[in-house]
């Protein structure tokens, strides 16, 4: 994760419980399993629903947490990551209920020796508590349920049509843990300061919940269009689609991406943008390569006419950090936000001093077609380009940068391609004194 996304998971974990904690000291001297049991289910529940609320929040692709993340790639990795972090405390709360029970029948625990319940007499918490029994209930098959949905979503070989129509499932889930949680917290958190957060949170998450549901996500950001062409490139097994829009697109900067819709039942795909935005002709070209079961066949399910849904743009990766020098990487289809910015570059007339640019591009497949087009596309933008095909020339590494590009203690780094290869380059550069933080930008998108 980004530096942000870390200061803001740790930090989310830290502050819930050291708010929890300062209310419910107790848990320091508790005298047996049982006490202690009931404080640990509050304590991880508070915190798991808290995580899911958090999550289900961003699954909306807000725009202020977007721009102070870094871009959609890194709040979607932070809504993983809260997801699985929810799934831990969640399989933690449900340990913490049914060991005791486990070790009471196995006869290692005593059954424990219950009072006289004090009596309830307000209203509020005696309607809670009526509904006690079905909150129990429901909240143990939403458990189930949950922990299915994260693990179809978490597990890469699951194809991914799979993981997306169990995804839509899982608002339902929330929703019913929302109630769970609302009936079974301690009724006296409700008036201290946890009360009032948790409750935003939980509100906000059924709001996003319910978006999702009615599948309003993204809505105002969206856009009617239709291809108006299409390129294959069978040597790199890549299509370039050029999509019309219509009325409302805001505009778009290269290297962002966004959303497209072909088909309702298939739902809403990323592509990350290849080309400059010309208001006078609003059109949007995107770049697929056959990776996956989606984009496998998409020049045979594709039309010329065919009707299209855009959402976006998105992300942050825009090439606007004021450095004199940049080195750009582009492996395989991560060529994509490069050709974008290389339009671009070619369409604008220079404003100031532009940077000084080495773009590599490297590849294990050849099409003739579009690295001609590529190498155009660089020299309109008077952009230096070296390419790389892997049988000819080998894997490209960071001595490799460096040595082709004496200067780059002074350049930033643009980074678009395989993950493991994008922090295998990143560790690289660190250890060779680059300020990675402020120097090495990643596009980090993953759906899962």
């Amino acid at each position: 994760m980004s530096l942000a996304n870390l200061r803001c998971f740790w930090g989310f974990w830290g502050l819930f419980t050291l708010l929890w904690l300062a209310l419910n000291r107790d848990i320091f001297f508790v005298q047996n399993v049982f006490a202690l049991r009931q404080s640990m289910m509050q304590f991880s529940g508070v915190l798991a629903i808290a995580a899911m609320s958090v999550a289900m929040i961003l699954s909306l692709r807000p725009r202020w947490p977007e721009i102070r993340l870094g871009g959609l790639d890194k709040m979607y990795r932070l809504h993983k990551w809260l997801g699985i972090g929810a799934l831990g405390l969640a399989v933690l709360h449900w340990l913490w209920s049914e060991a005791p029970k486990w070790a009471i029948g196995l006869g290692l625990l005593g059954r424990p020796e219950r009072g006289a319940r004090p009596e309830i007499t307000d209203s509020i918490q005696q309607f809670l508590l009526g509904f006690r029994g079905a909150a129990e209930g429901l909240g143990q098959w939403a458990f189930y349920g949950m922990v299915i949905l994260l693990l179809v979503a978490l597990i890469k070989l699951i194809p991914y049509h799979i993981f997306r129509y169990s995804h839509r499932l899982m608002p339902i889930a929330y929703l019913v843990l929302v109630f769970h949680a609302v009936i079974l917290l301690d009724y006296g958190m409700w008036i201290t300061p946890l009360g009032p957060v948790l409750a935003a949170l939980m509100i906000g998450g059924s709001y996003s919940a319910l978006v999702s549901l009615f599948g309003r996500i993204g809505v105002g950001r969206r856009v009617a269009g239709e291809i108006a062409e299409m390129r294959h490139y069978p040597g790199v097994h890549s299509l370039e689609t050029v999509v019309k829009l219509g009325p409302g697109w805001a505009g778009h900067e290269a290297g962002q991406f966004a959303f497209a819709t072909t088909n309702p039942f298939e739902g809403a795909h990323p592509y990350t943008i290849a080309s400059a935005w010309n208001p006078s002709d609003p059109k949007v070209t995107f770049i697929s390569k056959e990776l996956g079961d989606h984009t496998t066949g998409l020049v045979d399910r594709l039309k010329v006419g065919q009707k299209v849904t855009v959402e976006g743009p998105y992300g942050c990766f825009t090439f606007d950090d004021g450095l004199p020098r940049q080195i750009w990487i582009g492996a395989g289809i991560g060529i994509t936000p490069f050709v974008a910015r290389l339009k671009q570059m070619a369409s604008l007339q220079p404003k100031g001093g532009r940077p000084e640019i080495d773009l590599f591009h490297t590849t294990r497949e050849v099409d003739e077609r579009a690295l001609e087009r590529l190498a155009g596309d660089a020299r309109a933008a008077n952009v230096r380009l070296h390419l790389l095909i892997d049988s000819c020339h080998g894997t490209l590494t960071g001595e490799r940068i460096r040595e082709t590009v004496p200067d780059w203690r002074e350049a930033s780094v643009w980074f678009c391609g395989p993950s493991r290869f994008g922090t295998a380059l990143q560790a690289d550069f660190a250890a060779h004194g680059m300020p990675i933080k402020d120097r090495f930008h990643r596009e980090l998108f993953e759906l899962r």
